[in-house]
């Protein structure tokens, strides 16, 4: 399951976006720093429209989608990379996660107290990131003094060592291991070492529900720092999520609607996220159950089916294959296969996003 971590300065949203999006979630949201030790996680399922369409079509017993796991992890201060405001338990907490949700306050307000006594989102993302940094050079820095014991007589070793020394370079010039132009066989050398700088990450500007559709001229600085380190950024209210949550599924949209914006924070934050790691969604549907799937763009038919279960993919034959347009179309499966619109697809078949599968396979 995607695992997205929720990090900032203390007193930004977190815990109040997180409690939003996990509606039964027990994060408490109060006005002082660390009322947040403990991560909190929440399991929160992808909204996906099409679900509930091929539903209907395959007249489902229960539609199943995917879900996507959010870690509040505490507020992080300057010196958290030395332990500063428990922050070696908080960054450890980070390194367990695919991808990183920072917020950034861009809201003002006489209630809420800033840990730095006003609000400069330049300044907190500075802090942040040059904490995930120092902490990212202490762990190279102690790989680097092991790695050259094994150096002077293993190749492998010598190959590590050099691509530790490229990233000790990059994170004492005070920038993130993603800026190290790193090739294939590198990337592949320093994944075991969940690095922070190297996590994907979305910067999610917190503002007040009436800068919500249009930002305000914080919003403007974050998103040309997103910019510049070619990450995604997705403005959000927490207070707005918070009433969200309070409304009824029916009142949800007008009020939306009301505040110039068309969806909320959860959907826009999810299809960032999931464009940011490169994901795609195809579907299984049936009487019993239609079933969202997520997998990794490039993924072939097998490797899909072994999403599933291993079995599908040791023992794959073929994928009776549909896109999801076609089906809608032809309303039903009956009429698709009539249209012949219903592909038989081997082993090097490339899914492609919103394809519906039946796996054949050998037990």
């Amino acid at each position: 399951m995607l695992r997205a971590g929720i990090v900032g300065l203390p007193n930004v949203g977190k815990s109040t976006l997180f409690n939003a999006l996990v509606a039964n979630a027990k994060a408490e949201a109060a006005n002082f720093p660390f009322c947040t030790i403990e991560p909190n996680v929440g399991v929160v399922t992808v909204p996906d429209e099409r679900l509930n369409v091929l539903t209907k079509i395959s007249n489902s017993g229960q539609t199943v989608p995917t879900r996507i796991e959010f870690v509040d992890i505490a507020g992080l201060v300057k010196g958290a990379s030395k332990g500063e405001g428990l922050g070696n338990q908080f960054l450890s907490n980070i390194r367990e996660v695919d991808a990183i949700v920072q917020v950034v306050r861009c809201f003002d307000s006489e209630d809420i107290i800033h840990v730095s006594g006003s609000v400069d989102p330049v300044r907190d993302i500075d802090v942040i990131n040059l904490e995930l940094a120092l902490s990212d050079l202490a762990q190279v820095e102690r790989r680097i003094e092991r790695t050259k014991k094994q150096a002077r007589t293993s190749k492998e070793a010598q190959a590590e060592l050099e691509v530790l020394e490229k990233l000790e370079a990059v994170l004492n010039a005070g920038k993130s291991v993603k800026m190290a132009d790193l090739n294939e066989d590198e990337c592949l050398i320093i994944k075991p070492l969940n690095l922070l700088t190297y996590k994907p990450t979305i910067y999610a500007p917190n503002v007040s529900e009436d800068d919500l559709a249009n930002g305000n001229d914080w919003v403007e600085k974050v998103r040309n720092i997103a910019a510049a380190e070619n990450a995604q950024i997705v403005v959000i209210s927490a207070q707005v999520e918070s009433e969200l949550i309070e409304l009824p599924e029916e009142e949800i949209a007008d009020y939306l609607k009301s505040l110039g914006v068309e969806e909320g924070g959860l959907k826009s934050l999810i299809k960032a996220t999931y464009q940011l790691l490169g994901l795609r969604t195809y579907f299984t549907t049936g009487e019993k159950e239609t079933k969202a799937w997520t997998i990794k763009a490039g993924m072939l038919a097998p490797q899909a089916a072994g999403v599933i279960h291993t079995d599908f993919e040791r023992g794959f034959i073929r994928a009776e294959t549909i896109a999801y347009e076609d089906l809608v179309t032809s309303g039903s499966m009956t009429a698709a296969k009539e249209k012949g619109l219903l592909r038989s697809e081997g082993k090097d078949y490339l899914v492609k996003e919103g394809d519906i599968m039946l796996f054949r396979f050998n037990v």
